[in-house]
């Protein structure tokens, strides 16, 4: 979908290599700069899996030769990615303003935390800390119980990288009939507030309040998870009434007055959470996934990545691919059955793509 597509990601940590392994995926070709050493994050130094797919150069940036060679790869690019905080690139020689001198129709894209500006813009921060201040971790956990979210999930990749990859395509589409570039500002405090838009959506009727545990998303004894005796997990969330409906009866509980009047009493979901909590550890994790196979009533199990490829319904679609462990390229295309590219390892096609850039200049040998 991608194809022909050119995108320049300058290293960095997390979200902005998830989105370059995204448009990766979407067929475009993403050369990423890679330092000469590695970054200093344990466990990301060698080969990572979200470098599949791309090519690597190695450049040092602070060298002229290295800002030279990456000039010359950005004068070729329709987006270029960078997670640096704000003016570190305008130091490096390689900010926007620089970029669109040699490239006006570059979409330049800015992967933070904080944003370019505001107090914090310099102040470093992770994952939690940008869900936190922006309210998207509010309502993760149950009334009582710190607030807590999956790693990386719901900022770094959710409010971040998806962000910044709506935002790179949506410049590269307006260059192309504009002729003019832009400058993606996609701060993780912000995508992940814009991602609360569906819940807010509730207050109009109601169905969202501040407190924790009191609205219907958050508190009610079908939206939640749940202890099994194997010491494994079932999740549920049977908010329409036909699928409430199909869970009570799932539980044995489908006659029980108590248990149909509370659907939406929050006053009784206390009381009816615990009653549902002690049916579920009376068996174990396969015991109801095999009564609610198949079933409209809204319960899965919760499984680690290693389970789910081994699921159906998951192994059906191909969702998680091995050698190594890794999930395959997402959304599908019709007609479209896309492998995931090779990990590109540090530097492996410094010398294709500086041959390449010569062609195409035409000097004979970038250095």
């Amino acid at each position: 979908m991608l194809n022909g597509v050119r995108v320049v990601e300058l290293e960095g940590i997390g979200p902005g290599p998830f989105c370059g392994m995204l448009l990766a995926d979407l067929g475009a070709d993403v050369i990423v700069i890679h330092r000469p050493t590695g970054n200093d994050v344990p466990g990301m130094d060698g080969a990572n899996l979200l470098d599949r797919g791309k090519r690597s150069i190695t450049l040092d940036l602070k060298t002229p030769d290295g800002k030279a060679t990456a000039m010359a790869l950005i004068a070729t690019a329709d987006a270029l990615i960078e997670g640096n905080r704000p003016g570190v690139t305008e130091r490096l020689g390689l900010g926007p303003a620089d970029c669109h001198a040699i490239n006006p129709k570059l979409v330049y894209g800015r992967m933070t935390g904080w944003g370019q500006t505001g107090p914090l813009a310099q102040v470093a921060g992770h994952d939690l800390n940008y869900i936190g201040r922006s309210g998207a971790l509010w309502y993760a956990g149950a009334p009582g119980t710190p607030p807590i979210s999956p790693p990386t999930l719901v900022g770094d990749i959710g409010g971040g990288a998806m962000y910044l990859a709506v935002g790179l395509l949506a410049g590269v589409l307006n260059a192309r009939t504009t002729g003019k570039g832009t400058v993606v500002d996609a701060a993780i405090v912000d995508g992940s507030a814009h991602m609360m838009a569906l819940l807010m959506a509730l207050r109009a009727g109601g169905g969202l309040e501040t407190a924790r545990g009191q609205s219907l998303l958050d508190g009610p004894h079908w939206s939640r998870s749940y202890p099994c005796a194997c010491g494994n997990w079932v999740v549920v969330q049977a908010l329409e009434p036909k699928f409430y409906r199909l869970f009570l009866t799932g539980l044995g509980l489908g006659t029980d007055a108590a248990m149909i009047a509370g659907h939406f009493d929050r006053s009784a979901w206390p009381a009816l959470t615990d009653r549902v909590a002690a049916i579920f550890a009376s068996q174990p994790r396969s015991h109801w996934d095999e009564v609610f196979a198949a079933s409209d009533a809204c319960v899965a199990p919760v499984l680690s990545p290693d389970e789910a490829a081994a699921d159906p319904h998951i192994a059906a679609r191909g969702i998680w691919q091995a050698d190594p462990v890794q999930p395959a390229p997402a959304p599908r295309f019709d007609g479209q059955r896309r492998i995931p590219g090779p990990i590109a390892i540090r530097g492996a096609h410094s010398t294709e793509i500086r041959d390449e850039l010569a062609k195409m200049t035409g000097s004979g040998q970038v250095s």
